[in-house]
């Protein structure tokens, strides 16, 4: 006979009952769920209450059973572990030594709770001994701050894994130990990362709460400024802490300790370093180096020339030495901007509360806290009460027996038994079973007349006690003075200096902290390629000399428009359409003399139908300050330069022109300034920028007329004089006539003038310095004065430029010649001279432009650490086409 089939696709009938039926995705769901609850609860977030994880209470309470207290000698780390492993936490050894680890390192921990013996680790990543090796046990303070008490029934207790041992629910924490170390921990679906406190700090904070509980964030921020990292270094702003004290979460810019000095180099003081002292908490020293080794190989950071670590057990010191020709400051920002030297911690201040993780606020976790703390006050103070109460009532039974001491005396030696004497005890005199078993168990020597009063004093110091214990469960005040008693103790003891720094300033830092702020030629062809060179690529050269090329030599690649400046500047563009672009200088791609450029529409959206046709360097975009703007057609108006500070991608209009009109040359200028306007035929035109000549206007407005010219003539420049120049040259001309004549009265030579003087220069490299009192002032619209006779006839001028003592000139050709020299080499003549030789030209080539060497710039120091900037001791003069 054939086997029946047996059911249930295989299994056997005698295992049917015991298989349920279950939907697969409910029963991942479920089984997923309870895995992630344990994890949070039982392994990846603290307790709001005494901050600490499951490994780290059940490590120190194991400690604390086996005796390892501060004043005992260091055991064996293996012999911790195991005593965690067997009777706690049933999981890795690894993961319990290293957890044991971590509190022992004073740069994790701002306090450590484990007093640890032997190689623990460093900050370069090295790891610990094995823990055969290492030796540990408690700190004072773990013992005082954290396990205190905790035999007196101020925490539950609950069964360990396999119900052999009762381990804590949590400590009996008499400080926020989750805000003094902090916590990080990933859970599932969460994490948390808590950074580290100043203990004085949060003891403070407790005291204010506890004092107001009414207390204000903006009051409690005072008292606990910030995070106070192991490692010490700094924080940048404030507006990341107080978002991450009121929501719980937010970022913190953390910054390494890092200061500019010159060191010894072969016994020469003669180079400047870095010196790295402080490094961002949880930053890896080793790790460090090593990139900040690779960006400069890769040539990611320039001016680093050697980088060693001369730490030891004094402190951290890294020295990154830098080249002479480099900027300390420009070095120091970009090993800020691209090393781990300076780095955010991003906060989440997530813990468990009443076993549900919650996102805590500052305010909120020390209210936590403290309402943990009166409960464990609350029943410390209802043990010690039931203790008292129990020891008094035996202490009654005491006294009894010494008040009918020969009767009891005879009761027992009467008794046949124990049992027998005990009862009658109780029947007698009233007593209880534990009164009856003390009286049993007193020893003869407690009869005397000394003891007896022993019993009595205890008797009535206990009275006190108890009265003492019920007020304070009775009074709420009592237990926040007991509080505040406890951690005024704990301040006095172990309160240590702040060691991170809070610095009042923005943590980020711009592309600009980056460039160091040199002194730059930018220069644009008629092709319209854009490129910016140092104007130490051009040395200064005698009168006259030919120069040296700024572009390439073709034909198609004539220097347009040209400026010098500084790197940290603004530069503005402006198309003969009137439309104004903006773009810092440092972002003109920096090139060689011999190179072509950058498109000038790969840099600003310029619609090719329009020409840029002025260039301007601005360092501030203040109300101090106008653009003054002339077109091709002669019309002139100034406006204030603050209209131009923030100008969109696509520009902004700059003045509104008429058919067949160009907005042509744009100066930087004052109220009250005088502007020299000079045409192609050597007339100039000088008159003031006041309300009475040339009121401001505003960004779209046409402007006035500027200068009346003969038939045949155009504008080629201008340039702006200072105020105090214009009224030094209408206090020396009184002579206000408006006569268009361009006759000249001064001589042909004048004497050495002290200065300031107009250089005037011409097409064919011809110019000259001309004392600007010979430029008198007059009315708008004018005819002009004539600044230069022209030894030939096809020549033009082609500048004016206002010069001072020790200027340096730059003069630039059609075909991108440039010639570098100072001003005091030329010669000084009156309006009526033809001039000496600038510049010699090559067959076809004219000069073109003459532009004004910014001044040197000179670092000055800022009180804050930040990010200092380099910025000139004196404003360059504003140059333009």
């Amino acid at each position: 006979m054939a086997d029946p089939v047996e059911p249930n696709n295989g299994v056997p009938g005698e295992f049917e009952d015991r298989i349920i039926q279950t939907d697969l995705r409910n029963e991942m769901s479920r089984s997923y769920l309870e895995y992630a609850m344990s994890v949070i609860v039982g392994r990846a977030l603290p307790d709001a209450r005494d901050g600490l994880k499951p490994v780290h209470r059940r490590i120190l309470y194991a400690m604390y059973e086996l005796g390892l207290t501060s004043d005992r000698p260091y055991r064996k780390c293996a012999r911790v572990v195991g005593e965690v492993l067997g009777k706690y936490h049933p999981h890795g050894d690894t993961a319990v030594y290293d957890a044991l680890v971590r509190m022992a390192q004073d740069f994790s921990m701002r306090m450590p709770l484990v007093d640890g013996h032997g190689n623990f680790g460093s900050i370069d990543n090295d790891p610990p001994a094995a823990m055969r090796y290492t030796e540990s046990r408690l700190q004072s303070l773990t013992t005082e701050s954290l396990l205190e008490d905790i035999e007196s029934e101020t925490v539950d207790f609950l069964d360990n894994f396999d119900g052999s041992q009762q381990e804590p629910t949590v400590l009996p924490a008499r400080i926020p130990q989750l805000l003094l170390n902090g916590s990080s921990g990933i859970a599932v679906g969460m994490a948390t990362n808590i950074p580290p406190h100043n203990l004085g700090e949060l003891i403070e904070g407790l005291m204010a709460l506890i004092s107001n509980p009414e207390l204000t964030n903006n009051e409690l921020f005072k008292i606990i400024q910030g995070p106070d990292f192991p490692t010490g270094g700094q924080i940048l702003g404030r507006n990341g802490i107080q978002e991450t004290y009121l929501t719980g979460r937010g970022s913190v810019t953390m910054r390494g300790v890092a200061d500019i000095e010159t060191i010894e180099v072969a016994g020469r003081p003669d180079r400047d370093a870095v010196i790295i002292t402080q490094l961002p908490y949880q930053t890896n020293k080793a790790a460090l180096i090593e990139r900040i080794a690779d960006m400069v190989n890769d040539k990611k950071l320039e001016g680093i020339s050697d980088i060693r670590d001369e730490s030891d057990r004094d402190g951290m010191r890294i020295v990154v030495e830098l080249r002479r020709d480099s900027y300390p400051q420009v070095v120091l920002n970009n090993l800020f901007k691209l090393t781990p030297l300076q780095s955010n911690f991003s906060a989440n201040m997530l813990a468990l509360v009443d076993g549900e993780p919650v996102t805590l606020s500052l305010l909120r976790m020390l209210q936590v806290f403290l309402d943990f703390r009166v409960e464990t006050i609350e029943r410390r103070t209802s043990y010690l009460l039931r203790k008292a109460e129990e020891r008094n009532h035996l202490l009654l039974g005491l006294l009894v027996a010494l008040d009918q001491l020969d009767p009891i005396i005879e009761l027992i030696r009467a008794a046949s038994d124990t049992s027998v004497a005990k009862a009658k005890l109780q029947e007698l005199h009233r007593l209880t079973e534990v009164q009856a078993d003390a009286i049993l168990q007193m020893q003869l020597r407690r009869l005397t007349a000394l003891e007896a009063d022993k019993i009595r004093l205890e008797h009535e110091d206990l009275l006190k006690r108890i009265a003492d214990f019920q007020d304070i469960l009775a009074n709420k005040p009592r237990v926040f003075d007991l509080i505040k008693k406890e951690l005024i103790q704990l301040k006095e003891k172990y309160e240590a200096p702040r060691r991170t720094e809070i610095l009042d300033l923005g943590g980020g830092i711009d592309d600009i902290d980056l460039i160091a702020n040199e002194r730059s030629v930018v220069l644009l062809t008629e092709t319209g390629y854009l490129k910016r060179m140092p104007v130490n690529q051009f040395e200064a050269t005698s009168r006259g000399t030919r120069g040296k090329s700024g572009t390439r030599s073709q034909g198609e690649e004539e220097v347009k428009l040209f400026i010098s400046c500084n790197d940290h500047d603004n530069l503005l563009l402006f198309s003969d359409r009137g439309v104004a672009y903006s773009l810092p200088a440092y972002r003109v791609p920096i090139s060689s003399r011999s190179a072509k450029g950058t498109p000038v529409v790969q840099l600003l959206p310029i619609p090719r139908e329009e020409a840029i046709t002025s260039l301007l360097s601005v360092s501030s975009f203040d109300d101090d300050n106008h653009l003054l703007m002339l077109t091709k057609g002669g019309y002139i108006k100034r406006t204030l330069v603050s209209a131009f500070s923030k100008i969109r991608a696509n520009g902004l209009i700059a003045i509104s022109l008429e058919d067949g009109d160009a907005l042509t040359w744009v100066r930087l200028a004052a109220s009250g300034d005088s502007v020299l306007i000079g045409s192609r035929k050597g007339m100039t035109i000088h008159f003031r920028l006041n309300d009475d000549e040339l009121r401001p206007l505003g960004r779209t407005a046409r402007g006035v007329r500027s200068m009346n010219l003969r038939k045949g003539d155009s504008l080629v420049g201008m340039d702006v004089l200072p105020r105090e120049l214009a009224d030094r040259i209408a206090g020396t001309n009184n002579d206000d006539s408006d006569s268009d004549s361009d006759s000249d009265s001064d001589s042909d030579e004048v004497g050495i003038a002290e200065g300031p003087w107009v250089l005037v220069a011409s097409a064919s490299g011809l110019g000259k310095r001309v004392p600007v009192t010979q430029f008198r002032l007059q009315k708008r619209a004018g005819m002009g004065l004539r600044a230069i006779k022209f030894r030939n006839d096809g020549d033009s001028l082609v500048g004016l430029k206002v010069l001072g003592h020790g200027e340096e000139l730059l003069f630039v050709t059609e075909k991108g010649i440039i010639v570098r020299t100072s001003a005091d080499k030329i010669s000084q003549q009156s309006r009526a001279a033809t001039g000496v030789r600038l510049q010699r030209l090559d067959s076809g080539d004219h000069l073109s432009e003459v532009v004004l060497v910014p001044p040197e710039q000179e670092v000055q120091d800022d009180d804050s650490p930040g990010v200092e900037e380099i910025q000139s001791e004196n404003n360059a003069s504003p140059e333009s086409n």
